[in-house]
């Protein structure tokens, strides 16, 4: 503390610091009005796909952006930020610096980092945090899912529909409950319109090896499939390039990818042409539930200890609307009868292949 001259003598000097002192009471940091963008901070930490694995990462951090932007807010401490893990290993030590940094919501984005999300909750029962595709039972953490399932639905009507071999595939990141319903949904979608069409299915293991993507899908395009759905992150970029190779061998070859997450329909463009091989993408608006979520907890209506879902109805899932580029009004028309079904609660899209059979 600077030396002040008020005239008062060295002992009332001494004796107003002992008596503050005897108070036990230090100046108070103001506290963050709730509610006030320019004191909100906002950050997530991303699973092994990384930031840029034009899926579910990336899409997550567009819905950060976006309301980091609309706020006011700035990238980096105090404002808006992510942070990438390259293991599983760094899950609890990201989440863990952004604590440390203060960040009033910290996202975890995956299932993969529910057990990460559980530890430091309770560790830092004050913090708020939120996870994405995972339901985490704290009251200082948001859960947010989506019905995958009912989006999966609508992208099997169209590969039912436009498929010229009725061999179809699905290529899944890992074998678990969460991929899961993406299978059952497609298959269900495809056999509702299509019961001759067969979909095989194969899992890499992983969601960031390309190479395996690229493997899985050179075996079923050989093997006749011409259209491929993927949901694997980064691996369904190695769909994505095996399809862009055999179109560029071939031009006149009818093979397809179906996107998943967000809209893929740039990922399946063919250089030097104005094609692309991405016939649908089925679009998880993991970017509109970020941004919802923060929206609520910025005006203090953090939902802890719930879970939030976002289907059809809620437009947290759907087709990408690019679609309508390399998929006829005809099927468009199809597509758009089966959803209202599913809203209108005529139609129960299976969750598992136990609901499948």
């Amino acid at each position: 503390m600077k030396k002040k001259r008020f005239g008062l003598s060295m002992s009332l000097l001494l004796t107003a610091g002992m008596l503050l002192g005897g108070c036990g009471q230090a100046k108070e940091e103001p506290k963050k009005e709730e509610g006030k963008a320019s004191e909100f901070s906002v950050a997530m930490v991303t699973d092994v796909g990384g930031i840029d694995d034009k899926s579910f990462n990336q899409s997550a951090w567009e819905g950060l952006q976006k309301f980091g932007e609309e706020n006011g807010l700035k990238k980096g401490k105090g404002g808006y930020d992510y942070l990438q893990s390259q293991s599983d290993a760094d899950y609890a030590t990201n989440l863990n610096k952004l604590v440390r940094n203060d960040f009033d919501l910290i996202y975890g984005i995956g299932f993969l980092m529910t057990d990460a999300i559980t530890e430091i909750a309770d560790q830092k029962p004050d913090n708020k945090f939120a996870i994405v595709d995972s339901v985490v039972e704290k009251p200082n953490v948001a859960s947010i899912t989506f019905k995958e399932h009912e989006g999966s639905f609508l992208v099997g009507v169209v590969a039912g529909l436009m498929t010229k071999t009725n061999k179809i595939g699905f290529v899944g990141g890992m074998e678990i409950p969460l991929i899961e319903k993406f299978e059952s949904g497609f298959i269900a979608g495809v056999k509702a319109v299509n019961p001759n069409a067969t979909v095989e299915v194969q899992y890499a293991g992983a969601f960031d090896k390309a190479d395996k993507g690229k493997a899985i899908a050179s075996s079923m395009y050989a093997s006749g499939i011409d259209i491929i759905y993927h949901a694997a992150g980064a691996t369904g970029n190695g769909v994505f390039s095996e399809a862009i190779d055999l179109k560029k061998q071939d031009p006149n070859k009818e093979i397809w990818v179906i996107g998943v997450d967000r809209d893929q329909y740039e990922e399946g463009k063919v250089p030097g042409t104005d094609k692309s091989v991405t016939l649908t993408s089925m679009v998880k608006r993991v970017d509109v539930a970020v941004y919802d979520l923060a929206t609520k907890t910025k005006n203090g209506n953090f939902p802890g200890g719930q879970a939030v879902e976002y289907g059809l109805k809620e437009d947290g899932v759907g087709i990408a609307p690019t679609t309508k580029n390399n998929v006829p009004e005809d099927v468009l028309k199809k597509v758009d009868e089966w959803k209202q079904k599913i809203i209108n609660g005529e139609v129960k899209v299976p969750t598992s292949r136990a609901e499948l059979k």
